[in-house]
């Protein structure tokens, strides 16, 4: 047996060379958090109290995945967002805090907009559509997804929040199936756009664990789901519809001269809370 304090204790040190500290805190954290379902108050009220054999060893089993370098929301299956645990598992990009800025981008652009039509492209866990579902509970939301996989997490995300998000399975560079030309409001995307040379910087435990589909795009054509989104813009937005992009920063400029091109109009660059640019939101009018 082994007390709450001496299993994090334990935690802490099997995985400080996969996660330094204080990530390695952090990590025990988590993982006591969803194991003994106590929230962090609870959990340093109850410093002494012994820990049954059978949480226990789901601890060591997450142990043995965290020292391999696996994410921990994988490892625990859920992730946060915008107020939701989301199940998340390798099927699906872990969704991040920049994102969530999107999402309150979008929403405080349309505060007190009824019943407005919006589509996700490149949806992955659902976690835009349903945290925008989630709170205009009047507007119709689809998310669009190629990934077989990817959508039945999304799926089993939107039955738990009883959520009634429409999900299409189909390719972005394919015509949209069951959305009318002029009917959408908004459209939103955080698609792939990471160049495959990027991969020499990113962490492991990202190129190890999560989808590549989702994350990667030709060195030779980095903006091709700019440019798809940009198309499907066109076509299926209203006069006035808006589209919200996550960015790779380093082909900004290209990507607004693409719209702009287009006939877009009212671009906006906006940076997340790090500094870094990863978010646009842009007002369309269409020439």
């Amino acid at each position: 047996m082994a007390t709450i304090q001496e299993l994090q204790q334990h935690i802490r040190a099997s995985i400080k060379n996969a996660y330094p500290e204080p990530e390695a805190g952090s990590i025990a954290q988590l993982v006591l958090e969803h194991v003994l379902q106590k929230n962090r108050l609870q959990l340093s009220l109850s410093q002494l109290e012994e820990v049954p054999a059978v949480h226990i060893a789901t601890v060591e089993e997450m142990v043995e995945r965290l020292q391999q370098q696996e994410p921990v929301q994988y490892v625990l299956g859920v992730a946060y967002f915008y107020g939701l645990e989301l199940q998340v598992d390798e099927r699906v990009l872990i969704p991040r805090p920049e994102t969530e800025e999107l999402v309150d981008l979008v929403l405080r652009e349309h505060k007190g907009r009824k019943e407005l039509t919006i589509l996700d492209v490149c949806t992955g866990s659902g976690c835009i559509p349903l945290a925008l579902q989630a709170t205009m509970a009047d507007a119709k939301v689809y998310g669009l997804e190629i990934s077989e996989g990817a959508l039945q997490v999304a799926q089993a995300n939107a039955a738990k929040y009883k959520l009634p998000v429409e999900w299409l399975q189909a390719d972005v560079f394919e015509p949209v199936p069951g959305i009318a030309a002029g009917a959408l409001d908004i459209i939103t995307s955080n698609p792939p756009y990471v160049l495959e040379e990027e991969k020499a910087v990113m962490q492991n435990n990202v190129l190890q664990y999560e989808p590549h589909l989702a994350l990667f795009v030709p060195n030779t054509d980095p903006l091709k789901y700019y440019k798809r989104i940009t198309k499907i813009g066109l076509q299926l937005l209203k006069k006035g519809g808006k589209l919200y992009f996550e960015i790779n920063e380093r082909y900004s400029q290209e990507v607004q001269e693409e719209l702009l091109k287009a006939g877009f109009e009212q671009i906006r660059i906006v940076s997340d809370f790090s500094g870094k640019t990863v978010s646009w939101w842009l007002y369309v009018n269409l020439r």
